[in-house]
């Protein structure tokens, strides 16, 4: 057997990141062009994530070049199987104790969505966007996500395809809605053995009948959000929506809260905020029931828009019949506020990172090329985790544990674009910045993409959500 060629080195620890990877890439070419997507990923934001700035090209005419061209087999065309990366970037978070997924974390399931322009992109229709704000032509993706107070990162991702792509539309057996597909993840999250404590979602699942009862009947415990107006059968005159319930509970100030419970979050800032949270009972939720209702707000007389969550959930309440008949594990008011609050990665976090790697940048229209782009920015993405870990454990932000010594490979300034170092004629020896660093020093650009790792945590860190509720007074 012919021995395998070295690819030519990434910069620092993503080396050593890569090589965890090398086994999943048949060919030297597929190795050398990984390291060079990631090093690209992780450049600074000022450089565009598209096949063509990747390769450091014009963006039109360049992309006949060489170097666009392989990135694009590379995405297109080559062997390697998407599905068997995010494999094994999970089980490089699974193996450190300070990555690994823990029973106090929660699985998040959300979904976003991206304009894009054209009729032949795969899975492209007009649809609701989650990074406008608006209804447009682009594609949608539902993800799952394992997240607690320090980290969190995607499990895996897979695109929403609109009806109209199938033949018959959404009676056709392989049309999948969104909750469909989340359920889906979640039962793959359970196959890959990632411990959690509850399944947390916003309104889209909350609202969801058939996706609530496809986790009870898993015995899947969830914390899932409901709309202010969602209502049930009820007679004239009863309260028959959460928000009414929430209202018409007894408030007469913190002084006399009646079934209000005052609770203390702490944030990473080190400021604190009082909620209150109430276990509401009504027709179709209670303590007792399959379902409780919690509702938790900064202000129980108004419930401000902005700052009250009405929350399902099928975990036990505490002391209450169903927890000793129940397996799931019991939360009391503080703990399920606090794992619907880790949702906040999400809306703080998930989709600034995603926008400085490159998610949407994708110049591609098969199937197969958008879900390898996916892979690679999560690979990138969890790179920064990775390689910052021990900054979990010290609790201190990763920027703080950046060392300015670290040893980069070095790059001959000589070497030819697109000379080849093997005898079998392989794609090898472009260097580094021959492809990827345009504009400034060869040692600069190299240590800018691990830099930005680090940066990107830093922000990332500084718009976490809540250390959790500090207390139930």
């Amino acid at each position: 057997m012919t021995k395998r060629l070295p690819a030519e080195p990434a910069p620092g620890p993503l080396e050593d990141y890569a090589q965890s990877f090398d086994d999943l890439f048949a060919t030297l070419a597929q190795r050398q062009i990984f390291r060079r997507y990631l090093e690209g990923l992780l450049l600074p934001t000022e450089r565009n994530k598209t096949l063509t700035a990747l390769a450091n090209t014009e963006p039109v005419v360049g992309a006949q070049r060489r170097e666009a061209q392989g990135l694009q087999w590379f995405l297109s065309e080559s062997s390697w199987n998407p599905e068997e990366l995010n494999r094994r970037r999970v089980e490089l978070m699974l193996e450190d104790t300070k990555t690994a997924p823990n029973g106090s974390g929660v699985l998040v399931i959300d979904e976003t969505g991206d304009r894009k322009d054209g009729k032949a992109t795969a899975h492209l229709g007009k649809q609701y966007l989650g990074g406008i704000g608006k209804i447009d032509n682009g594609v949608v993706s539902v993800s799952s996500l394992w997240a607690d107070e320090r980290i969190y990162y995607p499990v895996e991702v897979e695109p929403y395809t609109p009806a109209h792509h199938f033949e018959g539309g959404k009676a056709n057996p392989e049309f999948r809605t969104k909750p469909q597909i989340a359920l889906e993840l979640v039962e793959r999250a359970i196959e890959m053995e990632i411990p959690f404590w509850a399944v947390v979602g916003d309104i889209l699942y909350g609202e969801q009948r058939k996706f609530k009862e496809g986790l009870e009947n898993r015995q899947i415990p969830y914390v899932l959000a409901l709309k202010p107006s969602h209502a049930w059968w009820h007679r004239v005159g009863e309260v028959g929506w959460v928000e009414g319930v929430a209202l018409a509970s007894y408030w007469n100030g913190p002084e006399d809260p009646g079934e209000w419970v005052e609770l203390e979050r702490c944030f990473r800032d080190g400021h604190t905020e009082v909620w209150w949270a109430l276990e509401a009972e009504c027709a179709p939720y209670g303590p007792e029931k399959r379902s409780r209702l919690v509702v938790a707000t900064t202000d129980p007389a108004t419930l401000p828009s902005l700052t009250s969550w009405y929350l399902t959930t099928n975990l036990p309440a505490p002391d209450s019949n169903r927890a000793q008949r129940s397996d799931l594990s019991v939360a009391d008011l503080g703990e399920v506020v606090r794992l619907y609050a880790l949702r906040s990665w999400i809306e703080q976090s998930y989709r600034q990172v995603k926008n400085s790697l490159g998610w949407a940048q994708y110049q591609v229209r098969k199937d197969l090329s958008i879900r390898r782009h996916w892979q690679l920015v999560m690979c990138a993405f969890t790179f920064c985790w990775w390689t910052c870990a021990e900054s979990l454990e010290e609790k201190a932000l990763p920027g703080a544990t950046f060392k300015e010594t670290t040893d980069f490979p070095a790059i001959s300034e000589t070497a030819e674009r697109g000379k080849k170092e093997d005898s079998k004629g392989a794609f090898a020896s472009t260097p580094t910045t021959a492809v990827l660093a345009g504009g400034i020093e060869e040692s600069e650009e190299l240590a800018g993409a691990l830099r930005d790792a680090v940066a990107l945590l830093e922000s990332v860190l500084g718009s976490a959500p809540a250390t959790g509720v500090k207390s139930v007074i």
